[in-house]
């Protein structure tokens, strides 16, 4: 008998050892002049359902775009397990650095990527404040090339050819820079430049694009559409 527990004991843990090496990895990348702290509360809800998550620290205003998008995404590919699927949940510059790596990269294993708030169209903010005394230093390189011109970075890459869910917020805290933004917005980034040609979902929460990440509503969103493609359609608002 205690021969067969034994057996059995080392049947169930073969058993959760390959259910780990095939468990999906989600990637996070936080925003501009944000840190990975930022996506700690994202993470440990992820972890919770068993996905594999890395979270990235990246230097987000020291590089252009092109250069970040090398130094965050290559690395945290490596840290996936090397089965199971690869996803991405990105917060606002992430998203972007993740269609500039794709632009010039394919991932074989990639199966569904979210965007929180991200300036996929790019920012008014970016166009009426780039030229301001101490825009660049505290925004880098990065936050320079996100405007909405058609020379902006995020308009000079190519439509979605990859399955991506976007949200976009409509409350806003800096009522000022959303006086510099045509229509709903998110204190950064109006709704209509959250959306990518070539999306397969878009939801508008009441959420800021501050604080979006943390979001209980969100997190749970990110969650549904991780698992099922979309995003949950009770509480749609388009």
């Amino acid at each position: 008998m205690p021969k067969l527990i034994v057996q059995l004991l080392g049947l169930l843990i073969i058993i959760f050892w390959s259910a780990l090496s095939h468990a999906s990895c989600v990637i996070l990348l936080h925003g501009l002049a944000r840190s990975d702290s930022s996506m700690d509360v994202l993470e440990t809800r992820l972890s919770e359902p068993g996905y594999q998550t890395v979270n990235v620290a990246y230097p987000s205003r020291d590089f252009d775009i092109a250069t970040l998008a090398k130094l965050a995404v290559k690395p945290a590919l490596a840290q996936c397990a090397s089965e199971g699927s690869v996803n991405f949940v990105t917060h606002s510059l992430g998203g972007i650095l993740v269609r500039q790596y794709l632009s010039e990269q394919n991932i074989e294993n990639l199966k569904y990527v979210v965007m929180l708030g991200p300036p996929n169209q790019g920012s008014e903010v970016v166009d009426k404040l780039q030229h301001f005394p101490g825009f660049h230093f505290i925004n880098g390189d990065a936050g320079m090339q996100l405007g909405t011109a058609e020379v902006s970075v995020p308009n000079q890459l190519d439509a979605a050819r990859f399955n991506v869910g976007v949200i976009a917020g409509n409350k806003s805290i800096n009522l000022i820079l959303s006086s510099l933004i045509p229509g709903v917005d998110d204190g950064k980034v109006s709704v209509e430049h959250t959306k990518l040609e070539g999306m397969n979902d878009h939801l508008v929460m009441p959420v800021t694009h501050t604080f979006m990440m943390k979001n209980k509503a969100v997190i749970e969103q990110v969650l549904h559409y991780l698992k099922h493609g979309q995003f949950d359609t009770t509480s749609r608002d388009r």
